[in-house]
């Protein structure tokens, strides 16, 4: 009971935080201090958002799409790299100084999703105690039983570290994306908006994008802690 006390008192400075920066939004709008047409009140966005939500969703159902295929690719590459750049060095000193400067060569999705995987998964494998390879080694291990037993599941915690971050860019990826062309989309949806001058739709529209990467990041939370248990219990250990 105490440690969910203590759970929940922690997060009320962030909760209060924001309450207090919805008030502050909503008297500069009863204020005129910013014209209506600039900064809608917050009762504005959220009517825009209920009104608009089936247009949104739609939108999103594209988004979307656009994010997870993107996000898998980059999953795909992130770890196929990160284990080819852990096993040759060379590969390490030739590929990584490019770092998040790279621009885009497929989409910016894979792109925005792909370094900080491959880095976490880089940096789980150097975590690895040598002491532990050597006993391995000791034992007759191969190189793949190796990996396969010691140094990928050493490298999850970073891996998934890296693909809630990547959640949320991906979909913040794909609405940028879709602001330099298209058809459908959150992105293409917030430009027409804009150009209409409905800045309480293009707030919706925002507020919904940060709703989709709280839930993918609590998304891979959930499948976090159901993955590697082993963390969880020597979480409780700690506490305890």
């Amino acid at each position: 009971m105490t440690k969910r006390l203590q759970s929940i008192t922690s997060k009320l400075p962030a909760v209060v935080a924001l309450c207090l920066l919805i008030l502050l939004w909503h008297f500069v709008c009863q204020s005129g201090a910013v014209p209506e047409y600039m900064l809608p009140s917050p009762m504005q966005v959220i009517k825009a958002f209920v009104t608009d939500l089936p247009t949104i969703l739609k939108h999103a159902s594209v988004t979307l799409q656009e994010a997870f295929y993107g996000l898998c690719i980059g999953v795909g590459l992130a770890f196929v790299m990160a284990t080819l750049m852990d096993h040759f060095r060379i590969l390490n000193k030739a590929l990584l100084w490019m770092g998040f400067y790279m621009a885009p060569k497929i989409t910016l999705v894979v792109i925005t999703t792909f370094f900080p995987i491959t880095v976490g998964l880089l940096d789980g494998y150097k975590s690895v105690d040598k002491d532990s390879i050597d006993l391995m080694r000791a034992m007759g291990a191969t190189k793949i039983q190796i990996f396969f037993h010691v140094k990928f599941p050493a490298a999850l915690p970073q891996f998934f570290s890296g693909l809630k971050i990547s959640a949320s860019y991906a979909v913040v990826g794909a609405v940028i994306s879709e602001w330099l062309g298209g058809f459908e989309g959150l992105g293409v949806y917030m430009t027409r908006v804009s150009k209409a001058y409905a800045f309480d739709k293009m707030f919706a529209v925002i507020i919904f994008i940060v709703i989709i990467s709280l839930l993918l990041m609590g998304a891979v939370n959930l499948i976090k802690t159901l993955s590697l248990p082993w963390v969880r219990v020597e979480k409780k250990e700690v506490l305890e």
